[in-house]
């Protein structure tokens, strides 16, 4: 007997340690399920108390959840009870849309994200903020916190606190008293109209701050207050009253700088100054004109650029942009920069500019084409002449002014100086030979190697075509430009390349606008000169329409001649068959009567009806209805019985000549 208790008691710890799991298990889980309020729904860590519409937090929760939904509720500031503070395992807890009016107390102790959106919160006190020493995430977004509402030093209570979302209430300035471990701060959508220079003091951890949509203009930034952020990584402050970019950014680790929707109309020279980490960089939306030289030289990092919708003069002052653009690598993005003004480049993208276009003062100006046409020309060309004044590096040369054609031909008139030396001249001339070639030629006092004449074509105020260029050697004196479209205006510019091999743009360019012929022009009497093509060409939009007009007017004649006679035919065939259908299908019924009642019989598929057509009384008599089948399963006519001097006769698809005797 001993022997036997012996072995029990030595088997015995090996016998119930399999099951020392499975008992656990069972009473965490009739112990979890025993402590979920009634009101809301458990399922593991979780804990369903959304869109019941209570007023209150349920009584009853017990440990070992960890998220809490309490969402879009009716829950007050008194909903809270004391023994909630107490429940250690809740980390989340969802509290957005309810009728919070005061940052709640008796939160769970250890709760690390919390969300209060969507309430009507106007006050933030120190000691409900005491409470929560883990609290990591907190979003407040879309309440009614104002910045007299916030306890001074409130949020640093929360020592914890990483991120911090404020967006959409009504701060007229950044809260007093940040948390030093904060990471994220978001106060876009209020009313902030100053940043002092302490607003982030000792936040030097942050580096995500977004001001978008705030009062903000240049005197309302201190100059310091952004300097102390040394770890910021985004800055945006989009949507604000901004005219220059805020001075002293934290120029270490910046890598994101929003600009867009403010009102800046300059960038000074050192405002991205050491900003070498800036990867994207947005100034859209603003009403800049023109760039400082160099204002982006120290954006070595640079990666995105963003400069739509800005009022871009495309001058001189933009010579420096567009090679620059130019010169960039391919790891570099940019987008937006497109000319606003003058009229004539409007829409044009800078980038794909030439120089040649762009007019500076003191520039060879570019004569109108109506001043210089030629009225009489051999191929009945349009000519055109220009005679810049070539400048030489040694004493000014006297300026060269070109006037309009008296009498059909074209005048130069020098200015006299003694002094000067003898200036040099290049003349051009243009020649439209048809409706896809132009003819350029050219007479040169100089010695020029070369010749580059490049060509584009124009729409409204835009480049529609892609620009084409061709070297031509110095001995040629003109080139055919073919290939082109009727009736479309070309810019055309002409550049020498002197002995010393180099270009002179903008002093010895020639440029014009020239209009090739339409294509029917090419198919008339070649000799009929440029008037007569002129005469003749805006007719040629009217006859087309005309043509068109007159094409459909015979097809809508011809498409109602066919509906009215199918209409009248359709008519005759239906009043010849079918007198008395009344609206019925013509298989619903069948007429019978006699000559003096005139009465007719409706057999429809389940009744029929003896009705008088002349309302008169119906003739005494009696009546016999036999339906007649011919062999084949239609209706046919077969001799039967008269009955009472009566007489019968039926109808059904049969010519009316035919009869039905009885």
């Amino acid at each position: 007997m001993e022997v036997q208790i012996r072995m029990w008691n030595k088997d015995l710890p090996t016998l119930i340690s399999p099951w020392i799991p499975i008992l656990l298990g069972l009473h965490m889980h009739f112990s979890w399920a025993t402590t979920c309020p009634e009101e809301c729904r458990c399922d593991r860590t979780f804990v369903y108390c959304n869109e019941r519409s209570l007023m209150s937090v349920p009584l009853g929760l017990g440990e070992g959840y960890k998220t809490l939904y309490l969402h879009n509720n009716q829950i007050n500031n008194a909903g809270f009870p004391l023994e909630m503070h107490n429940v250690a395992s809740v980390e989340t807890v969802y509290l957005y849309g309810n009728q919070l009016d005061e940052f709640p107390v008796n939160l769970p102790k250890n709760v690390r994200v919390l969300h209060l959106q969507e309430n009507n919160i106007q006050t933030v006190s120190r000691a409900a903020l005491a409470q929560l020493l883990r609290l990591e995430e907190l979003y407040l977004d879309d309440n009614s916190i104002s910045t007299v509402g916030v306890e001074e030093g409130a949020f640093r209570e929360a020592i914890s606190l990483k991120t911090l979302f404020l967006t959409k209430n009504h701060l007229s300035s950044v809260p007093i008293g940040l948390p030093e471990e904060l990471r994220e701060l978001r106060l876009d959508e209020n009313r902030i109209a100053i940043i002092a220079e302490d607003a982030f003091e000792n936040v030097t951890g942050l580096e995500r701050l977004l001001l978008d949509g705030n009062l903000l203009t240049d005197e309302g930034i201190a100059p310091e207050a952004l300097q102390t952020l040394v770890n910021l990584q985004t800055l945006s402050m989009a949507r604000n009253s901004l005219t220059i970019p805020p001075p002293y950014l934290p120029a270490e680790f910046l890598v994101k700088l929003n600009l867009q929707d403010n009102q800046m109309n300059e960038i000074p020279l050192t405002a991205f100054h050491g900003l070498h980490r800036l990867e994207r960089l947005d100034i859209s939306n603003n009403q800049l004109q023109s760039l400082t030289l160099g204002v982006f030289d120290g954006l070595r990092g640079l990666r995105q650029l963003t400069v739509r919708n800005n009022l871009w003069l495309c001058d001189c002052n933009i010579k420096w942009v567009i090679l620059w653009l130019k010169s960039l690598p391919a790891t570099l993005n940019v987008r937006g920069f497109m000319c606003q003004k003058p009229e004539r480049v409007r829409g044009m993208v800078i980038r794909e500019l030439t120089l040649e276009l762009i007019q500076c003062p003191n520039s060879t100006a570019t004569v109108p084409l109506p001043t210089l046409l030629s009225a009489s020309t051999a191929e009945s060309a349009t000519q055109t002449a220009f005679t810049p004044a070539r400048s030489r590096p040694t004493p000014t040369p006297s300026p060269l002014t070109l006037l309009p054609p008296n009498g059909g031909e074209d005048r130069e008139q020098r200015t006299n100086d003694p002094v000067g030396p003898r200036q040099e001249s290049l003349r051009v001339s243009f020649a439209v030979l048809n409706g896809s070639c132009i003819q350029v030629s050219w007479v040169s006092t100089f010695a020029v190697t070369a010749y580059k004449v490049t060509w584009v074509k124009l729409g409204h105020s835009l480049i529609t075509g892609p620009m084409l260029e061709s070297l031509v050697e110095g001995k040629r004196e003109g080139i055919a430009l073919a290939n082109l479209e009727p009736k479309s205006t070309y810019r055309i510019c002409v550049d020498p390349l002197d002995t010393f091999n180099s270009y002179h743009p903008g002093d010895d360019t020639i440029c014009s606008e020239v209009m090739t012929k339409s294509t029917s022009f090419n198919s008339g009497d070649n000799t009929t000169g440029p008037e007569q093509a002129t005469q003749q060409d805006p007719s040629s939009p009217f006859l087309l329409a005309g043509l068109i007009g007159g094409a459909v007017l015979v097809v809508l004649v011809v498409l109602l001649s066919i509906f009215c006679w199918h209409m009248h035919k359709k008519e005759r065939s239906d009043s010849s068959k079918w007198k008395y259908s009344r609206g019925r299908r013509k298989d619903d019924y069948c007429e019978a009567g006699t000559k003096k009642d005139n009465s007719i019989l409706e057999m429809t598929e389940t009744s029929f009806q003896i009705v008088s057509l002349n309302n008169e009384q119906l003739l005494k008599g009696d009546f016999h209805i036999q339906p007649i089948y011919t062999p084949n399963g239609g209706v046919g006519y077969t001799d039967s019985q008269r009955r009472n001097n009566s007489t019968e006769y039926c109808k059904n698809s049969v010519p009316e000549s035919d009869t039905c005797h009885k």
